[in-house]
């Protein structure tokens, strides 16, 4: 318990402490690189924290190996605060780091807004620019563990970028097809392309475009960044794709919102989804941990995206399924 709160229980925190070799350099910048994507915060020098749970378990856990692989040496630990720093210290060191990713993601918008009417040609350098600042926000909620206030300026400053660019009548739609909900049926028998190593969002997504956009889907794998598209294909949940995650809304829920399905069953799904991917626990669905693991289990099962695919489409066909019946 915190000494000065009876009755409290103090929060559990998972502390990586570690010790690297001085050389080579850029293991160093590799691992505080590592530190810095998964959203830890230093508590003292070489110790990590991270708020206690399966994911920041699991983030620490593949971090402490590659210490190791490296010459390092590292142990990660579960711990309460007695004294000398207390849980809110600690969550407002997070908030602080969250709140300065914000400030960043609020300062390159602006940037681009004070810039002046761009030229035709630069307009597509923009956009990209512009996915970039969101696909990083997205990347900075998944790590805002406990809700910095920083991220309503950064949404509302990315917001207005993305809506004067789409007032300059100069601006192309971003996407080569119509992704309105009223042309979503005519989105038939064409090739959807995503990231390899799919996961959560991309399998749910696959399952999602199959059962309800396009029955006749195929669905085609390549690196993440560099890849060209051809005529007619059609990416998700990548760079530059023209379903990806938007804000806070991975890419099944954008999904969702383009195709304007209203059905309860797929929307508690999408829920669920959130939670994994986004790993900020959202909607607080109960039904998260066993989803997790049953997908976890497919992606170590097999490293062929089509199999874990067709996997995953069994395990939600039985979850709309459930859904579907529950709320009868």
């Amino acid at each position: 318990m915190n000494i000065g709160m009876p009755g409290v229980l103090a929060r559990s925190w998972l502390l990586l402490i570690h010790q690297l070799p001085a050389k080579p350099a850029y293991s160093r910048v590799k691992i505080w690189r590592r530190l810095k994507g998964i959203g830890a915060i230093a508590v003292k020098n070489a110790v990590h924290a991270l708020p206690m749970n399966e994911d920041t378990q699991e983030d620490f856990e593949w971090l402490l190996r590659e210490i190791v692989e490296g010459g390092g040496e590292a142990f990660v630990c579960e711990a309460r605060l007695i004294d000398g720093l207390s849980d809110e210290e600690i969550r407002a060191l997070f908030d602080q780091a969250r709140d300065a990713d914000y400030k960043d993601v609020v300062e390159g918008a602006v940037a681009k807004l004070l810039r002046p009417n761009a030229k035709s040609e630069a307009i597509a350098e923009l956009r990209g620019q512009v996915a970039r600042l969101r696909k990083r926000l997205a990347e900075i909620v998944a790590i805002d563990f406990f809700g910095a206030v920083g991220r309503e300026a950064a949404e509302s400053s990315l917001k207005s970028l993305e809506a004067r660019l789409s007032e300059d009548d100069a601006v192309k739609d971003k996407a080569t097809v119509d992704t309105s909900a009223s042309a979503m049926g005519t989105l038939r028998s064409r090739t959807w392309v995503t990231r390899q190593g799919v996961y959560v969002d991309r399998i749910a997504s696959a399952w999602l475009i199959r059962r309800f956009i396009d029955p006749d889907a195929r669905f085609k794998f390549v690196a993440g960044k560099g890849y060209r598209p051809a005529d007619g294909e059609l990416r998700f949940d990548m760079f530059e794709a023209e379903f990806t995650h938007e804000g806070d809304k991975c890419t099944f829920e954008v999904l969702l919102e383009r195709g304007a399905l209203k059905d309860p069953a797929v929307r508690a799904m999408g829920e669920i989804i959130h939670d994994i991917d986004l790993k900020d626990d959202k909607f607080g669905r109960t039904e998260v941990a066993g989803i997790r693991t049953l997908i976890e289990g497919i992606s170590v099962a097999t490293k062929d995206d089509s199999e874990r695919i067709a996997h995953g489409t069994e395990v939600f066909n039985n979850l709309y399924e459930y859904f579907k019946k529950r709320r009868r």
